[in-house]
């Protein structure tokens, strides 16, 4: 990890369109194993090069939290290093302790996601697209569809959030997770929206 966190990548849904980027996902992910890394040799007394994780660990978080990934113009964390796209993948920052929900950039991101697609958000019908749902932004043929564990992402998100700027925060939580709940099939698993539509 520590040798190639700064390799370029496809990310989390491997858009097939560009070149390899620096996906924000995929430098939160590796924080995390390093993070946790150093979790579990301190607590069960592992052998670990403790300090070239911490320092690792570290410098990933100030690239993403600094230097690279914030976009003041959308006022949100984005896909990879220099995009105005968002991307639903970095709902899971707070999910997994890179950040508190409650800190501004995130507030704003989660509003920037909340928002429909028209409006530059992710959100259509109660629904969360992985990534602008335009076509052949991802280099596939074929129109985007949401995507469910983007959806859980975002109630988690907003249930933790407890401050958010929408009125009623957690009664948008649990609408959405209720609708969720409403694409289920007869063996309780949630089906896709097309699936359920069709």
């Amino acid at each position: 990890m520590c040798e190639n966190w700064q390799i370029p990548d496809d990310g989390i849904w491997e858009v097939r369109n560009r070149q390899e980027e620096h996906f924000v996902y995929s430098k939160l992910m590796t924080w995390v194993a390093l993070d946790r890394g150093i979790r579990l040799a301190d607590k069960r007394s592992f052998p670990a090069n403790r300090e070239r994780w911490i320092r690792d660990r570290d410098k990933i978080y100030e690239e993403v939290m600094r230097v690279r990934v914030w976009n003041e113009k959308r006022r949100a964390f984005t896909q990879f290093y220099g995009s105005e796209d968002l991307d639903a993948s970095v709902l899971i920052m707070p999910l997994v302790f890179f950040m508190a929900t409650d800190r501004s950039e995130m507030l704003n991101t989660i509003r920037a996601i909340y928002e429909n697609p028209k409006q530059g958000g992710l959100v259509s019908d109660g629904l969360v697209y992985r990534y602008p749902p335009e076509p052949r932004v991802d280099g596939l043929p074929g129109e985007e569809g949401t995507f469910n564990m983007c959806s859980f992402w975002l109630v988690e998100a907003i249930d933790a959030s407890g401050e958010w700027p929408i009125p009623r925060c957690w009664t948008q939580a649990r609408l959405l997770f209720e609708r969720m709940l409403g694409l289920r099939k007869s063996l309780g698993t949630v089906c896709g929206a097309d699936e359920f539509a069709g």
